[in-house]
């Protein structure tokens, strides 16, 4: 079937896991087709690789494609999907057709709730380096992959992030997983801790008696985990971060942060388990300079000013803490302000009081927490009523943790930024528009 002929369309193109899948398809030859809500780069970029792409869907009887993938946000009652199965189209979810992918190669997993797509990244840069050629689908935009999220190898190995968000990861069948740690998310699906957590005791029994399971051990739930799975058969690589290799690290990261020490680690043992040796994995990870909207850096003007900002996709408690800590890591003197978007009702009302206690304890001068984005068909009913941003800042209790409603943060920042401050935007919502508008204004 992998030939000229061959045709694939996407429901939700503009996606960034679909996004990489209509690349891998690129890639093998298949005409490429695809619909999303609206264009963005990500969309011209596929364009301009070949793809064909549509904002109003067409006909799939004029194109007959062989295969339609979906986004998992795309419901049963969606008239394409409803259309190519009248057709009698095979029609997969996103997670389907990665896991059709991770039973043809040689899979390794990343899986956790924290640091995916860090130490995805950090692992298809140690194998680059050491010559195995992988293929790679990762969460986020890599300036080593031209600024996509897709590396195409020419190799049996492929390298995948394993989102747990709707059990996706169980789609998947890999020889290797990497469990970075485990803590309550996505209850908008899970519904409670025990659920989330039997998921990835689920996934990683998916190892079969040649499987490798490398996993974090400073991590509870993961020690647990590891526990109920030690008779399972398949051999288990543990690390933690009193160790030799940490120091090595240290001495060689350029990403700050423990949290990123931990990725790191999990990379290098991760390497080590296919035969890569600790040189050629210590290089690459030094080489390494971080993802899109992970502590990415830039440095700009605001009014005359020189100011360094930093975009970050942290949107768990865990995750804002380890990233405000981490700029107090890198800049111990200079005076740092944080704009944290919170990411959907769901997620604000649950984990309220680990927010507000991560806003509170936060080494940072000021932080401003903007409107909460709501995600749409993600959002319990009513919630929007109980929980607000500036409900979340007052319960932090302190005056440098403050509301300021999302139109506002432009005229906020002009009026209020100092010259040599740090600004961290950070949030997995639109803020990100917020950090973009800022970069261009210095083009």
């Amino acid at each position: 079937m992998e030939n000229d002929q061959s045709k694939i369309y996407f429901i939700g193109i503009g996606g960034i896991g679909v996004s990489a899948l209509a690349r891998y398809y690129l890639g093998e030859g298949w005409q490429v087709y695809g619909t999303d809500l609206a264009e963005s780069e990500i969309t011209e970029s596929l364009k301009k690789a070949g793809a064909e792409f549509y904002k109003k869907a067409p006909d799939l009887g004029t194109i007959k494609p062989d295969l339609l993938v979906y986004s998992p946000a795309v419901g049963n009652g969606h008239p394409e999907l409803k259309q190519a199965r009248d057709l009698g189209i095979e029609c997969l979810s996103y997670p389907e057709a990665l896991g059709k992918l991770s039973d043809k190669y040689f899979t390794i997993a990343v899986c956790g709730t924290h640091g995916k797509s860090t130490t995805t990244a950090m692992i298809a840069g140690v194998l680059v380096a050491a010559g195995f050629d992988p293929t790679v689908v990762v969460g986020t935009k890599l300036k080593e992959f031209d600024n996509t999220n897709f590396r195409r190898g020419r190799s049996q190995y492929l390298v995948i992030e394993a989102c747990e968000h709707l059990g996706s990861f169980l789609n998947y069948w890999p020889k290797v997983i990497v469990l970075t740690n485990i803590e309550a998310d996505h209850l908008d699906y899970y519904q409670n801790e025990d659920n989330y957590r039997r998921a990835f005791y689920e996934f990683v029994n998916h190892l079969d008696g040649s499987g490798i399971l490398v996993a974090n051990s400073d991590d509870k739930n993961t020690r647990e985990l590891v526990k109920q799975v030690e008779a399972k058969g398949f051999k288990i690589v543990d690390f933690k971060f009193e160790g030799p290799e940490t120091k090595k690290l240290e001495a060689v990261l350029q990403v700050p942060g423990k949290h990123n020490i931990y990725n790191a680690l999990a990379a290098l043992f991760a390497a080590h388990t296919l035969g890569i040796g600790e040189d050629i994995s210590l290089k690459a990870l030094g080489r390494y300079q971080g993802a899109w909207r992970r502590f990415e850096i830039d440095e700009i003007s605001i009014e005359n000013k020189r100011v360094t900002l930093v975009s970050d996709y942290g949107h768990h408690p865990t995750e804002v803490r380890a990233t405000l800590e981490a700029a107090r890591q890198r800049w111990p003197e200079r005076k740092i302000t944080a704009i944290f978007q919170p990411h959907q009702y769901q997620r604000t009302f649950y984990l309220f009081d680990d927010f507000a206690k991560v806003l509170r304890e936060a080494p940072v001068d000021r932080i401003i927490v903007a409107d909460i984005y709501g995600v749409a068909g993600r959002e319990e009913k009513g919630l929007n009523e109980k929980v607000s941003s500036h409900s979340l800042a007052e319960a932090a209790g302190k005056k440098s943790v403050f509301y300021v409603e999302r139109p506002a943060l432009s005229d906020w920042i002009l009026k209020n930024i100092e010259a040599d401050e740090v600004l961290v935007i950070m949030g997995a919502g639109d803020i990100y528009g917020l950090s973009e508008s800022l970069i261009k204004k210095n083009v």
